[in-house]
């Protein structure tokens, strides 16, 4: 029973700012890697964000590189997903996910996480 919850997502002008939130309940994940992904209408999920397990290492896809950060928390089981400069092609739901227990690290495979949460929906107006 672990839960994940993201907040924060909206409506925002092109070139603004959202930052998301992904708490999670049930069990801590200070000790897991985490990911965000995104899914937008008609398309498949893809990778946005990726950071490991101690913070130290963080991966983006190419195409939010430069204007998203990921960071963690980790005494408030919360994972951020910092988004700068957006574009409408940015519009999507947004999920966080627990990648699973391994040393293989492979952000940007969604097959790789164990846990996801409902999702927060990102507009971005142009």
């Amino acid at each position: 029973q672990v839960q994940l919850v993201e907040s924060g997502g909206g409506l925002v002008q092109a070139g603004g700012s959202l930052r998301l939130s992904c708490t999670a309940s049930g069990r801590t994940f200070s000790n897991s890697a985490m990911g965000w992904f995104r899914q937008a209408p008609g398309k498949e999920r893809e990778f946005a964000a990726g950071i490991t397990r101690s913070g130290a290492t963080t991966n983006y896809a190419d195409s939010v590189k430069g204007r998203f950060t990921i960071s963690r928390d980790d005494p408030k089981n919360t994972v951020y997903l910092q988004m700068n400069s957006l574009k409408p092609e940015d519009t999507a739901v947004y999920y966080c996910a627990v990648y699973g227990r391994t040393i293989l690290w492979y952000p940007g495979d969604p097959s790789r996480y164990d846990y996801w949460g409902q999702g927060t929906q990102v507009t971005v107006s142009s």
